[in-house]
C-alpha cells in the first residue's frame, strides 16, 4: 500500500516539474525577445538623434560631400565618417568570416539578397553595424540602409530577433524597415514563415510577439 502511494506521489511530483518547465521555457524565451527589442529601441533612438543632429549641420563639408558623391564607395566612406563619432565604429576583419545572418524563417541571408551587408563594423558596445548604399536601386526612395545586431556575434543573429534595420533618406530622416507596410504585411513578415525584416517597424509601433 505504501509503495502504491509512493508511486502516485512520485508521478505527481514529475507532473508538477514538467508543468513548471513548460511554464518557464516560454517565459525565458520572451524575456530574451524583450531584451533584444529594448536594445533595438535604444539603438533606433540613438540613430534618430544622430541624424537629427547631422541635419542641423547640413551645411558642413562632409554632408555636402555625401549629397554630391558620385560613387557608391565614396558615399559609403563619407557615411562611415559621419556616423563614427556617434556609434564608435571599428573595422574588424574577422566579423564577416564569423558572422552568419539568418531570416526569421531559418534561411540564411545570401550575398545576392537585398538585406545582405558586405561591410560590417563593431561598435563600442559590441553591437554589429552594417551600412549599405542603396541609392542606385530604383525601387526604393532611401539612399542608405543600416542594420544593427543588438547582440553582436552572439546568436541567434536573426532578423526580427536580434537584427533590425533603418532606412536613411537624402534629407537625413530615417525610418525603421517596414514602415509604410500594412499591419497584415508586417505580421506576415514578422513571423516564423517570414523574413523578419519588417519586425524593425512592427515592434516600434508596439506589435506583439508572434509565435
Amino acid at each position: 500500500m505504501k509503495k502504491h502511494f509512493w508511486k502516485i506521489e512520485y508521478s505527481i511530483l514529475l507532473f508538477v516539474i514538467f508543468a513548471i518547465m513548460l511554464f518557464l521555457i516560454p517565459s525565458s524565451f520572451y524575456s530574451n525577445e524583450a531584451k533584444y527589442i529594448t536594445g533595438w529601441n535604444h539603438a533606433y533612438t540613438k540613430i534618430d538623434y544622430m541624424f537629427t543632429a547631422m541635419s542641423a549641420q547640413a551645411d558642413s563639408e562632409i554632408v555636402k560631400g555625401l549629397k554630391n558623391a558620385k560613387s557608391e564607395r565614396k558615399r559609403e566612406s563619407l557615411m562611415i565618417r559621419l556616423v563614427e563619432p556617434y556609434l564608435r565604429l571599428y573595422e574588424r576583419d574577422f566579423i564577416l568570416s564569423k558572422y552568419r545572418a539568418h531570416y526569421m524563417n531559418g534561411k540564411r541571408v545570401q550575398p545576392k539578397d537585398f538585406y545582405y551587408f558586405s561591410k560590417l563594423y563593431m561598435s563600442e558596445n559590441n553591437r554589429i553595424v552594417g551600412i549599405k548604399d542603396v541609392s542606385n536601386n530604383k525601387h526604393v526612395s532611401y539612399i542608405f540602409m543600416v542594420m544593427i545586431d543588438v547582440n553582436g556575434l552572439k546568436g541567434p543573429n536573426t532578423w526580427g530577433k536580434d537584427i533590425y534595420g533603418v532606412n536613411i533618406y537624402k534629407d537625413g530622416k530615417i525610418s525603421a524597415l517596414g514602415k509604410g507596410k500594412s499591419i497584415e504585411e508586417l505580421k506576415n513578415d514578422c513571423s516564423p514563415s517570414g523574413l523578419g525584416v519588417y519586425c524593425s517597424y512592427y515592434y516600434r509601433i508596439g506589435g506583439d510577439f508572434i509565435e
